[in-house]
């Protein structure tokens, strides 16, 4: 009978000590899901700080074409405006995206700004920029599908209740939706 007790109470003990491992790694995971959103966040304000010194640098530009800066100006603005990482934002950076290949690529087409040294060393800092955007992105990704994938899985999700888990929302700055198309290429 003494045995059967401390078998009991050993396998008490077992099922308490990996009941709070598998909290505590819900935790965990739920701290890092935070700190990789905000990962992003400094490397969006990073981009967004960036654009001001663009637009300035491009107004300079003689006839350079007042719609396409407006147009970057109102995406940066718009991205600005929303927090978080949702939905809402992911469009808004990627409009905010598309505005800024627009505007490289009417840039190819003046010269005084294909020479000017401000504008090639602000493009060179967005490039570096987008790249960090990218791998924070990645990690950020990655972190949340360990999250929510733990979250599903036996028995953490007995515990998610009372480690308030809820399932966190991946950030693509592309719309999956949408068909991606190889360019064409003609000779």
């Amino acid at each position: 009978m003494v045995y059967g007790l401390l078998i009991l109470i050993a396998v008490i003990v077992v099922v308490g000590f990996y009941a709070v491992a598998t909290y505590n790694s819900l935790i965990n995971l739920k701290n890092k899901v935070k700190e990789a959103a905000s990962d992003i966040d400094v490397q969006l304000k990073r981009r967004h700080d960036l654009i001001p010194n663009l637009v300035e640098t491009v107004k300079g530009s003689k006839n350079f074409e007042a719609e396409t800066l407006e147009r970057v100006i109102q995406a940066r603005n718009q991205a600005v405006s929303i927090s978080g990482l949702g939905e809402e934002k992911a469009v808004a950076e990627g409009q905010l995206s598309g505005a800024l290949r627009q505007l490289f690529a009417l840039s190819e087409s003046y010269p005084d700004l294909k020479s000017n040294q401000n504008f090639l060393a602000l493009q060179e800092e967005l490039t570096n920029t987008e790249d960090r955007i990218l791998a924070s992105r990645r990690f950020y990704n990655q972190v949340v599908s360990d999250y929510n994938t733990m979250q599903d899985q036996f028995p953490a999700l007995l515990f998610k209740g009372l480690a308030k888990a809820t399932p966190a929302p991946f950030f693509e700055l592309e719309n999956p939706e949408v068909e991606r198309k190889n360019p064409e290429v003609k000779f």
